[in-house]
């Protein structure tokens, strides 16, 4: 008789929903890979597909410093914008290969993170979020006063349509389906690479830290360095989607660096849900395919996404995905 009843169970829509958010729980990246593999082939246009993979990156790294540290920023922005120009600037002045923009502009997201992070990661809570945004503020008002090098409030322009050098032969990337794919390559490497990081010691320090700061200080761990390094690896990642998306655009606009890009990738990330490798993805498609949606029916389109968004915060605190495994694991506790 009990066999017969998990049968109806394991059989039932809500036991198969189980199996899949416990795969997803369980192999993160994999799922996500073969997901974003098929992605491109069922949205309305591919265009859309790549913004958000490009969008969803920017997530992952700014949920290494809210969801897996809960440090908040309100100056993400930096990271991103400085990427973006780093690319840009890169290719325009110095050598067109991809490889060594995309690096340069990793690289100048960490190293931007490492210097502000310096300044402001002795500080907690709300003086932590002012400082950076004061200081994303300073890169958005520097970039526009120095014209010859941004190209100020025309933006950076003309960032040639470089091909993506391989051993023995290049590739066209300027079909939006190879580019997409491109895309999806270094959001999977970042993926492998965090899931490693966050697999590690380092990874259950992060842990330790965000859910108990003395606790861990009194185990002997210096918890500054520890958000330190977590704010670093943000950035890298911020970078490396800033990049991406001045190589999508083949233009970087001021905004990138505005602290309403820093607010949208907030936004991204809660509605998404904290703390997880699919929610920002999740947060990302959804902010942006309501976005396309409401402003071709609108011109006041943010007025009706932003009452969502307090919708989703109000009712949905854990934001999407933490939303569903908050209700598999209630599921799962009444069949227990």
């Amino acid at each position: 008789m009990q066999t017969q009843q998990a049968e109806v169970g394991a059989g039932a829509p809500g036991g198969a929903w189980d199996r899949v958010v416990d795969l997803v729980s369980r192999y993160p990246v994999t799922v996500i890979t073969i997901f974003f593999i098929i992605f491109p082939f069922v949205v309305p246009y591919k265009a859309l597909a790549t913004q958000i993979i490009i969008w969803g990156l920017f997530a992952l790294g700014y949920n290494v410093c809210l969801g897996y540290t809960g440090m908040l920023s309100f100056g993400h922005a930096a990271y991103f914008g400085v990427g973006a120009y780093t690319l840009g600037i890169v290719l325009i002045r110095l050598w067109e290969n991809l490889w060594f923009g995309l690096a340069c502009a990793t690289f100048m997201g960490a190293f931007t993170a490492l210097i502000l992070g310096f300044m402001c990661i002795k500080r907690k809570g709300i003086y932590f979020a002012l400082l950076t945004l004061a200081f994303a503020q300073l890169l958005y008002f520097l970039a526009f006063q120095w014209v010859d090098l941004t190209g100020g409030d025309n933006g950076l322009r003309h960032i040639p349509a470089v091909p993506l050098p391989l051993p023995g032969f290049t590739v066209d990337i300027q079909d939006p389906l190879r580019f997409y794919f491109l895309v999806l390559f270094f959001v999977v490497l970042a993926l492998m690479l965090l899931q490693r990081v966050l697999q590690s010691p380092f990874g259950r320090v992060l842990e330790a830290v965000r859910e108990n700061d003395p606790r861990a200080r009194s185990c002997g761990y210096e918890t500054t360095n520890v958000r330190w390094m977590a704010f670093i690896i943000s950035g890298a990642i911020s970078g490396l989607a800033g990049g991406l998306y001045a190589l999508y655009l083949h233009f970087v606009g001021i905004e990138t660096l505005y602290w309403v890009t820093s607010g949208q990738i907030l936004m991204i990330t809660l509605l998404g849900g904290m703390g997880s490798f699919i929610g920002p993805f999740i947060g990302a498609g959804v902010f942006l395919f309501l976005e396309d949606v409401l402003s071709a029916i609108t011109d006041n389109w943010m007025i009706f996404l932003g009452t969502i968004f307090i919708l989703c915060v109000l009712f949905f605190p854990e934001g999407i995905w933490g939303s569903v495994m908050k209700l598999v694991n209630r599921s799962a506790g009444k069949k227990g």
